[in-house]
């Protein structure tokens, strides 16, 4: 099932050697000396046949996976930032610190995206400095730049979509030039990025066999000029850009959902694009953060029921329309991606067992075992049923970067936001698919009012999306990242009786008062430089604000 990771890390020494490849090759990184190792191998030996090709690229893919390091790849960063944008919150309070009122250049989070994603450019720069100099099939070579390209595209667009201006660095650098870079505005990199996407995409193949699964094709560079455009507005171009994945006539709607996000669903032809791992050789420890503390985790991350509320009822209306929903038993009848994403109290059951966060019990997940810094509620989504393949400490579980059901939806949004005609084989080409997945069968969207259908649009990407890194960037391009955090956040239902319960803070409807944020509204939309950046480098500008 791994046969991509064989590929590139099939067994430890492979990986060893290809880590090592590429460390020793990223030449020249802020804060480490312009010094080449003895035990290293040099660039000037290296770069003569396909095979170093293709081991420096298993080194650059390899800089983005991460085990629980915070970038723009790792599982672990990319529930992260759905946490941030009002989603959940975890025992350390990281992403609440983003959205609090709080995030200074200091915090320490800040600078791991920052540097993760220019530890991996570096890479990149100097996979495409030498890549020209290997003897190898010209067409397989073009497709390897390819690749490069779109992964160095869509870390800069990440960087200037959170940080706004930012160095724009093309090649390899001495310490000296590193140090003294100019940043270049949002606008300016979001330009290179669209012509770096561009080129990259008629490099490579439409898809690649399920043996080669993670590398990089056109649809992954297609999807990421998709994001790009609806974040510049560019609704017709965004529109194009994911009408020719829909054309290449290859990636479906998976009828299955849960098993999207486990090790069942890694070879579905939903999936573009996804973080490779492998259990014993190349794991990863996110399920530590998401598996309840009765089944061995440490459990810290854990849902708003902001996000919970979300969820329409079965009949297709939301909570507050439906004469399905019952104020006293909430969580039944509801859109079935609400039990596959989210662990409900005495209602989920995994492994054999029920999960229980009932305050005064002896369970290891009672609310009141850790008070005030978690909601109750876990994150479901990930976890994997057979605990031999799913060890919270050695997962080898692929995590999903972008979806067949993203390019839909935005091509729907696309659409709607350029002013295209909104049909209702529009809707049932996309929208419909998604909510008509086998495993989902919600209702059918009917409507073709802009203002209604926007809304719904919204709707079906924080729940189709939920916890895969989305949320975030949605927010920022809508506007609304300030009202979605600059409030009171609840957690699970404890009463029914809200008038006379006293054991622990609800609203009036007996939810846990959990957390508040405090977004500051001009000034959190854009994170700070790292203050280790602005010490090293005096040309570097910090955002307004901080």
């Amino acid at each position: 099932m791994k046969n991509i990771k064989r590929c590139f890390v099939g067994s430890k020494s492979w990986l060893i050697m290809a880590v090592v490849i590429a460390c020793s090759l990223a030449s020249c990184q802020k804060n480490i000396l312009d010094k080449q190792p003895l035990s290293a191998l040099s660039d000037a030996s290296f770069w003569k046949s396909a095979s170093d090709a293709k081991l420096a690229l298993a080194g650059v893919y390899n800089s983005g996976a991460g085990y629980t390091g915070y970038n723009f790849w790792a599982g672990t960063s990319m529930v992260n930032l759905d946490l941030m944008a009002g989603d959940g919150s975890e025992k350390e309070s990281i992403p609440d610190h983003f959205t609090d009122g709080t995030l200074n250049a200091s915090y320490s989070f800040v600078g791991a995206y920052y540097s993760g994603a220019y530890n991996q450019i570096t890479k990149c720069n100097n996979f495409l400095d030498h890549i020209d100099g290997v003897t190898m099939d010209a067409t397989a070579k073009n497709v390897m730049i390819g690749e490069v390209r779109t992964i160095r595209a869509y870390n800069y667009f990440n960087l200037a979509l959170y940080f706004g201006n930012v160095p724009l660095i093309q090649h390899v650098q001495t310490v000296e030039q590193s140090n003294s870079n100019t940043q270049t505005n949002q606008a300016g990199v979001y330009a290179f990025c669209e012509t770096e996407l561009k080129a990259a995409a008629a490099l490579m193949p439409p898809s690649v066999p399920d043996a080669q699964q993670g590398h990089m094709t056109a649809a992954s560079a297609l999807a990421i000029l998709g994001r790009l455009q609806m974040a510049e507005k560019k609704w017709t171009d965004a529109a194009q850009s994911y009408q020719t994945i829909m054309n290449f006539g290859y990636y479906i709607i998976d009828p299955r959902y849960r098993e999207l996000f486990l090790n069942a669903g890694e070879l579905s032809h939903e999936v573009i694009m996804s973080m490779q791992y492998i259990q014993n050789t190349y794991s990863h420890s996110l399920l530590q953060y998401l598996t309840p503390e009765t089944w061995g985790g440490w459990h810290q991350y854990s849902p708003f029921n902001e996000l919970v509320q979300d969820y329409e009822c079965m009949d297709g209306s939301t909570i507050d329309k439906s004469p399905l929903y019952d104020k006293n038993n909430p969580y039944n009848n509801r859109d079935p991606r609400l039990d596959f994403t989210v662990m409900i109290n005495n209602r989920t059951k995994f492994r054999g067992t029920t999960y229980s966060s009932d305050p005064g019990t002896n369970k290891p997940d009672r609310l009141d075992e850790y008070p005030g810094v978690w909601s109750g509620y876990a994150i479901y989504k990930f976890l994997e049923d057979d605990p031999t393949l799913g060890n919270v400490s050695n997962d080898g579980n692929n995590f999903p970067i972008i979806r067949y059901a993203e390019v839909l939806l935005g091509y729907l949004e696309s659409q709607l936001e350029s002013g295209a005609p909104i049909t209702q084989s529009l809707l049932d080409q996309t929208i419909n698919k998604v909510r008509g997945r086998a495993a989902v069968k919600m209702p059918a969207v009917t409507t073709t009012d802009k203002d209604a259908l926007r809304t719904i649009i919204r709707r079906e990407r924080h729940i189709e999306f939920a916890f895969e890194g989305l949320r975030y960037y949605d927010c920022l391009r809508w506007g609304i990242i300030g009202s979605e955090n600059n409030r009171q956040f609840t957690g699970m239902k404890l009463t029914n009786s809200p008038s006379t319960y006293t054991q622990f803070p609800v609203d009036a409807n007996g939810f846990y008062l959990y957390k508040k944020r405090a977004f500051i509204t001009g000034k959190n939309e854009l994170w700070p430089i790292p203050q280790s950046e602005m010490q090293i480098n005096p040309n570097l500008k910090q955002n307004p604000g901080y």
